[in-house]
């Protein structure tokens, strides 16, 4: 199939079932191009210029991130990174924004198959992730910290971390900076690992002295304790910076590069800074305050 097999089409999913065996015989471009008119797309970049349609993938469970109550949008940082790439990938109009839960444990999937065409939602850059993704970015470089219980005095730094119940999220490797030793982890500690389906679940278990700590980036902490106001405390001793990228599906240099200077354009312009004043102003963290190091497109 050469290079249609590699394009994106608007209508493959309500088109394929009705016309494929009537234009299977004159090839597949052929098919895409004449079920009821859809157009197809060689990468995200074209698809959302040329049909103002776009499909995002954020988290749903992350206060100040990606919060979903009920029917509505996402809202948080993340949420308002994407409007903004959105509208600078696409400038000159609306854009109709499908939103599309993007667990951690599912986001080189959703990608892979097409399911969203970029994912927002605390997506560190990792080795090991990029045989399956593209990132573009990183929007934002977060240091990895640690969350306990208010009252608990026996966690005072990370160290105090050994022997310790700590949340292992679905998906995440988080965990890793705490008990794998470097290259790939930094503190090699031998504590007690307690999974959980969602870093909301591990809030849940924390609270319910079914773990002692939760170590993930500090705005993804930070959320969490501003939502339950005196139940939680972080350590403020930072583990590693971890660089926050958008994901893309793998090969899709064209978007990569849009998505760069989108991100870029959002840090020079003073949106980047205001957004996380919005979101993340109240808790006390110190913010950041640059443009990370683009990571590079294929």
């Amino acid at each position: 199939m050469g290079r249609a097999s590699r394009r994106y089409a608007s209508a493959v999913t309500v088109c394929l079932p009705l016309c494929l065996p009537l234009c299977l015989p004159l090839g597949l471009l052929v098919a895409l191009a004449s079920c009821g008119g859809g157009a197809s797309y060689v990468n995200v970049v074209e698809k959302v210029r040329g049909s103002r349609r776009i499909t995002i993938g954020t988290k749903w469970d992350q206060p100040g991130l990606g919060l979903r109550s009920g029917s509505g949008e996402p809202q948080g940082f993340d949420a308002d990174v994407a409007r903004y790439l959105v509208g600078a990938l696409a400038p000159g109009g609306d854009v109709r924004i499908t939103w599309r839960e993007s667990p951690s444990s599912t986001r080189e999937a959703l990608l892979q198959n097409g399911t969203v065409d970029l994912v927002l939602a605390t997506y560190t850059i990792t080795n090991a992730r990029k045989p399956r993704v593209t990132f573009g970015g990183p929007y934002v470089s977060v240091p990895q910290d640690t969350m306990v219980r208010a009252a608990d005095t026996t966690i005072r730094t990370v160290a105090d971390l050994r022997g310790k119940r700590v949340c292992l999220a679905k998906g995440s490797n988080s965990y890793r900076r705490v008990v794998d030793p470097p290259p790939d982890g930094r503190l090699g500690l031998p504590a007690r690992l307690v999974p959980a389906e969602n870093y909301s679940d591990c809030v849940r278990k924390l609270a319910a002295g079914e773990l002692d700590a939760v170590s993930t980036e500090n705005l993804v902490l930070a959320g969490f304790a501003a939502a339950a106001p005196g139940r939680f405390r972080l350590l403020n001793d930072p583990i590693s910076d971890e660089r926050w990228g958008v994901g893309i599906k793998k090969g899709d240099a064209a978007t990569c590069r849009a998505v760069n200077a989108a991100i870029a354009a959002m840090w020079r312009d003073g949106t980047a800074a205001r957004l996380l004043r919005k979101w993340f102003g109240d808790t006390g963290l110190a913010l950041p305050s640059a443009l990370p190091r683009p990571e590079g497109c294929p």
